[in-house]
């Protein structure tokens, strides 16, 4: 099927539980507000690379809290989520180390490990084990595993504490790419490494975007004082890329900081997702159970996806579509995104829609 792009207008009608605004803070008044002030002190735009022009005091408060947040020591804000995982993996790998990768990885690690020139073995999905294998085959070599934090597909979290011990004996360093985890899991929402209690543990480094749980834009790396400034001088996505425009430094901030006023927030996340695959299995729908804000729901097959998610929207529901090749493992799926600010109104609306419109599985 050929994938096509349709533009959403400025208030769309629809009940979302298809955007990663898990939190409900893209359009809070603050969020814009502080997005628009930054816009009007600060410019449009960045106006060139961070080692240029592109660096603003913006840019360092945004990272200073952001780190901070989150329990490491240092942080670096890129134009991107996909910026930040090809920066970690291209720059803290050279030709002869070892990555091994989680097999249900996203796509911007995938690529950031085949950037890296570096040697990839593709470990089974959430496996502390294989990994641990892989390791002892390759003693003495320079090693990094990698894996998402909360997996995009199916919302299941990552072994993260046993992943960063069997990384700590081995002498492997561990990247967590915690795109879905941020704003979520944690206490408050710091994350999925701060909930597994290895946030700035020695060897640990974590990704983020500031485009989901935040409702801006960006990416930022995240860990020790001196891996960050290695990245800055070797990571590549950084150096020569333009700096994140100040309108989405300014709007990430302030959902940061409406966050910690607000950690209730990431907690009514995981109700909401937790609700939807309890009523949805109650009546007979095959979920997948959520470790953070994805709800992944089986359908019979892609062309049964793309006609599921039409009917939702048709309904007044958006919800996400994945089937090949956007999943791996052949399993075609809607994908509902919880968010902290639906209402129980919405959320009981958004059960009977998808369960009026589902086709049988199998």
């Amino acid at each position: 099927m050929v994938r096509t792009l349709r533009p959403r207008p400025a208030d769309s009608p629809l009940v979302d539980l298809a955007s990663n605004d898990y939190l409900g803070l893209a359009r809070h008044p603050s969020v814009t507000a502080a997005a628009a002030d930054a816009a009007l002190r600060w410019g449009a735009g960045a106006t060139g690379s961070r080692l240029v022009t592109g660096s603003t005091a913006l840019h360092a408060e945004l990272e200073s809290e952001l780190a901070a947040f989150c329990g490491f020591e240092a942080a670096l804000v890129l134009s991107s989520g996909y910026a930040a995982n090809l920066a970690a993996l291209t720059a803290l790998t050279a030709p002869g180390s070892l990555i091994v990768s989680d097999a249900g990885n996203h796509a911007s690690i995938i690529d950031g490990c085949r950037l890296s020139r570096a040697e990839t073995v593709v470990v089974p999905h959430a496996d502390p084990r294989a990994v641990r294998k892989t390791l002892d085959a390759h003693p003495g070599r320079r090693a990094l595993v990698v894996t998402d934090g909360v997996f995009s597909v199916d919302g299941d979290a990552a072994p993260l504490g046993e992943l960063a011990e069997v990384c700590r004996t081995r002498g492997a360093a561990l990247v967590v790419d915690d795109a879905h985890g941020l704003g979520v899991l944690g206490a408050g929402g710091r994350g999925a490494p701060a909930a597994a209690g290895i946030a700035g543990a020695p060897g640990v480094v974590a990704t983020v975007t500031l485009s989901k749980s935040l409702g801006s834009q960006g990416g930022a790396v995240l860990g020790p004082a001196r891996v960050i400034d290695h990245l800055v001088n070797a990571a590549r996505t950084f150096i020569f890329d333009t700096g994140l425009a100040p309108a989405a430094v300014g709007g990430a901030r302030e959902s940061l900081r409406l966050l910690r006023r607000e950690p209730e927030r990431a907690a009514r996340a995981r109700e909401v997702a937790l609700t939807l695959y309890g009523r949805l299995t109650e009546a007979g729908l095959s979920a997948v159970r959520p470790d953070a804000a994805v709800v992944s729901v089986r359908a019979a097959s892609a062309e049964a996806a793309v006609r599921w998610a039409a009917d939702c929207r048709a309904a007044g529901l958006a919800v996400g579509c994945f089937r090949p090749p956007s999943v791996t493992d052949g399993v075609s799926r809607i994908r509902l995104t919880a968010r902290a600010d639906m209402t129980y109104r919405q959320l009981d609306a958004a059960v009977e829609t998808i369960i009026a419109t589902a086709a049988p599985v199998g």
